[in-house]
Formats: C-alpha cells, sequence, structure tokens
C-alpha cells in the first residue's frame, strides 16, 4: 500500500514536471517558448514533425522559402488572409505568435528535407501538359510560365514559395481562392496569373507539381 501510494506521488511530480518543462510546451500563448518546441509539438499535428504533410488539406511546409513563409504566418496573425482554410486552422493558433517565434518556426521548416509525397504514377499526358503550363504558360491566354517565378526546380524564390512536392488538392484550392475571390489580397499577382486558367489547366500543373521530377 505505502509502495503504491509512493508511485503515485512520484508520478504525479513527474507529470507535474514535464508539463511545466518549456521543451514540453504547447503553450501558443507563452512567448518563452521557441519556434522550434512549436513546429515539433503543434504545428506537427496536421504538417508533420519535419513539414512534410501526409493529408492533403495541409500544405508541406519542409524546405519552404523563409521570407514567404514568415509573411504567411503573419498574415495568419493580422487576419489578413481570408480563404477558409486560413483563418479556420490558423488565425487561432498564430495571433499570439511573436516575431521571434514566427523567425524560429521559418528557420525550422525552411531547412527540413523536402517532403516527396507518393501515389499513384500520373498520366503521361498530364505530366506533359502540366510541364507545358509551368515552364511556358498559357501563351494564348496572356498565363505566364510559373517557373519565372517559382525558379526552374519550383524550388520557389524568397516571397514566392517552393511548389516542388506540394500537395495536388491544396495547389488547386488555392489557384481557385487566387482566381475566384479576393481573399488572399497579398497575392494580387496570382490573381492576375491566375484568373485565365481552367480548370483541366489547375489540374494538369497540380498534378505535375505534386509529382515534380526529381533531380
Amino acid at each position: 500500500m505505502k509502495f503504491s501510494r509512493m508511485f503515485l506521488v512520484m508520478a504525479a511530480a513527474l507529470a507535474a514536471t514535464a508539463c511545466s518543462s518549456i521543451n514540453n510546451s504547447r503553450n501558443l500563448a507563452d512567448p518563452s517558448v521557441s519556434g522550434v518546441t512549436l513546429a515539433q509539438q503543434v504545428c506537427s499535428l496536421c504538417h508533420g514533425v519535419a513539414g512534410q504533410s501526409i493529408n492533403p488539406n495541409f500544405p508541406n511546409l519542409a524546405a519552404q522559402q523563409p521570407t514567404y513563409f514568415m509573411a504567411q504566418m503573419k498574415e495568419f496573425r493580422g487576419h489578413g488572409r481570408l480563404d477558409p482554410a486560413g483563418f479556420e486552422y490558423m488565425w487561432g493558433i498564430s495571433r499570439s505568435l511573436t516575431d521571434a517565434q514566427i523567425q524560429g518556426l521559418s528557420d525550422y521548416f525552411s531547412s527540413q528535407a523536402p517532403a516527396s509525397i507518393s501515389g499513384p504514377t500520373p498520366q503521361a499526358t498530364v505530366m506533359n501538359d502540366g510541364k507545358a503550363i509551368f515552364e511556358n504558360g498559357v501563351p494564348d491566354k496572356g498565363v505566364p510560365a510559373c517557373s519565372s517565378c517559382h525558379g526552374p526546380q519550383a524550388q520557389g524564390n524568397e516571397q514566392f514559395p517552393r511548389l516542388a512536392h506540394q500537395h495536388s488538392d491544396y495547389l488547386i484550392k488555392q489557384l481557385m481562392v487566387f482566381q475566384r475571390t479576393d481573399e488572399r489580397p497579398e497575392g494580387s499577382i496570382m490573381k492576375v496569373v491566375a484568373h485565365a486558367l481552367t480548370p483541366k489547366n489547375m489540374q494538369d500543373v497540380a498534378t505535375y507539381l505534386q509529382d515534380f521530377p526529381k533531380q
């Protein structure tokens, strides 16, 4: 009986220590919690510990451009980004984050190995059409090449995000947001780019980017 009581006391003490440890904290309103801790213990629930999401509703963050990442987090924090996926999930999570925490999150995710999405091999015609849009755009509709801003390997470029090996479902949803709404005001350039894309164009280029050729 004494042993059981002593065990319970020790277990309670250990639990209290773990909950108060900064290394095991999920307190989003505590500015002393590091970006790395938040990334691994909060963001990981949707985006994976290394930023490689297995759910296509949530984007891969691994190897994302730091400048782009920080800009988006500040848009969420300031409620400037209004797309449903943004405000439903990210407004509450980001509202108390400090600039230092956002910087820490950015440093962490940008340093992770790029994601690689496994799945059925896409049809060759879809990949070819998607590649043509990525590399050349849709000239007869005035749509520029995606690669002109996002880089020849879709790796992104500062304020332009990495697209290589991003979930195609997520990319299509964001293209539709840019094309049909004003829910992402910071992406005004993409509204112009996406306005003439057909649903097939979006599907083709998103499929190509998700299965982007590994170099």
